[in-house]
């Protein structure tokens, strides 16, 4: 069921064009054949695939053991490592900094960055987006306080007598602010942690906000607690959505196409290995 949340467009948005593409992707996903797409013709001639890669679990982790088969890991490289295949090229991780994730592309230094980037508009200005996942809020608080007894969806959180804590200067604050003017709103110093655990835990607030990722570890490590939205341990919360993809440089119609057909087809295999990663992570 979709939820009303402020700052849905985007997610709604992304998940229209992902149906869109889904009608149209059985049988469409071959590569562009040569002379169509100059970007396919250059990979292909080159005979790998340059990806930009930095590591921001759950979509790309880096393994500095040594002690798997690979270096990279998760559903960016999952994709990545299918378009090589496709292609019939070796893919080429290529190293690359918050700073230089998004120049790079133009520069013609890598063909893409798996690197997991938001969507936002001001990257739609210089980068095209391959959409495959979406980072999200969930709201949490203690199981047995009676003030949650009643509640049933992030909604019910904003009425008087509910105290909701949050980070100053987090990224959650704006939100937290627009999403929750009728409840009374707890601001505390970060202290390091992922979350407000301690406001909910010392029961000076009643509820306070998370990112749908970290939430699975702190479930795991506190006992006691509970979520909202809780359907599928909040992990298809639509608030506060920003959809997460990979990015490629404007301007390359057939390539940017054939890259989102594959990713909607493996959507499924995408989705369950960011599961897996979610359900490792500390």
């Amino acid at each position: 069921m979709q939820r009303h949340y402020k700052g849905s467009g985007a997610w709604r948005r992304w998940a229209a064009a992902a149906l869109l593409a889904a009608a149209s992707a059985a049988g469409a996903q071959e590569a562009p054949a040569p002379g169509q797409s100059p970007r396919v013709d250059a990979i292909r001639k080159a005979g790998e695939l340059r990806v930009g890669v930095l590591q921001n679990a759950p979509w790309l982790i880096q393994d500095v053991s040594g002690k798997s088969g690979e270096a990279w890991s998760g559903p960016a490289w999952l994709l990545a490592r299918e378009y090589a295949r496709r292609l019939g090229v070796k893919l080429t991780p290529v190293p690359v900094s918050h700073e230089t994730k998004v120049p790079v592309l133009a520069a013609n230094q890598v063909d893409m960055t798996i690197s997991p980037l938001a969507e936002t508009p001001e990257r739609l200005k210089v980068v095209d987006f391959v959409l495959y996942s979406a980072t999200s809020v969930c709201m949490f608080g203690r199981a047995g306080n009676d003030k949650l007894a009643q509640v049933r969806s992030v909604d019910d959180l904003n009425r008087p007598g509910i105290t909701i804590a949050y980070f100053t200067g987090g990224a959650e604050e704006a939100w937290v602010k627009q999403r929750f003017p009728n409840a009374t709103l707890r601001a505390v110093a970060n202290s390091g942690a992922t979350a407000p655990i301690e406001e909910i835990m010392a029961r000076r607030a009643d509820a306070a906000p998370i990112n749908r990722v970290p939430w699975v570890g702190l479930k795991r490590k506190v006992p006691g607690l509970q979520v909202f939205p809780a359907e599928a341990n909040c992990q298809q919360s639509t608030e506060k959505a920003s959809p997460v993809g990979l990015a490629v440089d404007k301007g390359q119609d057939a390539y940017l196409a054939w890259l989102r057909q594959v990713a909607v087809s493996m959507k499924p295999q995408l989705d369950a290995d960011e599961t897996r990663v979610i359900e490792q992570l500390p």
